[in-house]
């Protein structure tokens, strides 16, 4: 392996869903400024806004919500025009 090309700060880190509130540790090199204890350890926290724990696709629910609610908006606005077209 050649020296000094890989990061020496990969470490344990905990990821944190914030839709869901799901907690799962890796390790990454990813900067944070929080930190978070789990088990009596201390691990930096990076937040993230969707996982697999909440992403439609892996969950098997149907719909995606984002915050702003376009995602429904668009949908009953789809669904007036095709009613039209009938």
């Amino acid at each position: 392996m050649k020296s000094g090309i890989h990061p020496t700060n990969y470490r344990p880190v905990a990821f944190r869903d914030m839709s869901n509130g799901d907690t799962f540790i890796s390790r990454s090199t990813a900067n944070t400024r929080e930190t978070v204890e789990i088990d009596g350890v201390t691990y930096p926290l990076v937040k993230l806004e969707i996982s697999s724990s909440s992403h439609p696709f892996y969950t098997g629910k149907s719909k995606l919500v984002d915050t702003a609610g376009r995602v429904d908006k668009f949908m009953s606005r789809y669904a007036k025009r095709m009613e039209r077209r009938k």
